[in-house]
C-alpha cells in the first residue's frame, strides 16, 4: 500500500536585497527574535536550540529543532517540532534557499513532512508563514 502523500508549505518572494543581508535576519538570534520568535539558534550543523513563543491552549510555546545544513548566504535547512509533532511520529523541516536574481534575491521557505490527517497544523503553518515572512522583509529592509 503507498503512503499518502506528505504536504508542504512554500513560500516565496523577490527581495530587493542582496542574499548576505538576508541571510543575517535568517541566522543571527536578535534578528530572529524580531521576526519569529525569541531563540537560541547558531547556524552550525547539528546544533540543538529552541524557538520560544508565548504558550497557548494546547502548546507549550517551545518549538525544538536541530540545523540541518548550512550554506551561507544560499541555503539553510532544520527540523521544526514540539512535543505533539515528535510523539506523533512527525519530522517537520523548514528549507530557506537564497538564489541571487538581477534586481537583488529570490527567497524561497519550504516546511515539509505534514500528514494529510494534519490539516489544521498544515493549515496554520500555511497562515503562520506568510505572517512571519512578512515580519522578515520588515526586518531585512530596516538593516544598514
Amino acid at each position: 500500500m503507498n503512503k499518502p502523500a506528505e504536504l508542504s508549505v512554500i513560500v516565496e518572494r523577490d527581495m530587493q536585497h542582496a542574499p548576505e543581508k538576508i541571510w543575517r535576519a535568517l541566522t543571527q538570534g536578535p534578528l530572529i527574535e524580531e521576526w519569529l520568535m525569541k531563540n537560541d539558534f547558531q547556524p552550525v550543523v547539528g546544533h540543538r536550540f529552541t524557538l520560544r513563543a508565548t504558550p497557548m491552549p494546547n502548546w507549550n510555546g517551545i518549538v525544538e529543532c536541530e540545523v540541518l545544513a548550512v550554506e551561507p548566504n544560499k541555503r539553510l535547512s532544520y527540523t521544526w517540532g514540539s512535543g505533539a509533532e515528535a510523539t506523533g511520529g512527525v519530522r517537520l523541516v523548514v528549507n530557506w534557499t537564497l538564489t541571487p536574481t538581477v534586481t537583488g534575491t529570490h527567497l524561497r521557505m519550504e516546511q515539509t513532512g505534514f500528514h494529510p490527517d494534519q490539516e489544521a497544523n498544515y493549515k496554520g503553518a500555511t497562515y503562520g508563514w506568510q505572517k512571519f515572512i512578512g515580519g522578515l522583509e520588515k526586518v531585512v529592509d530596516g538593516l544598514a
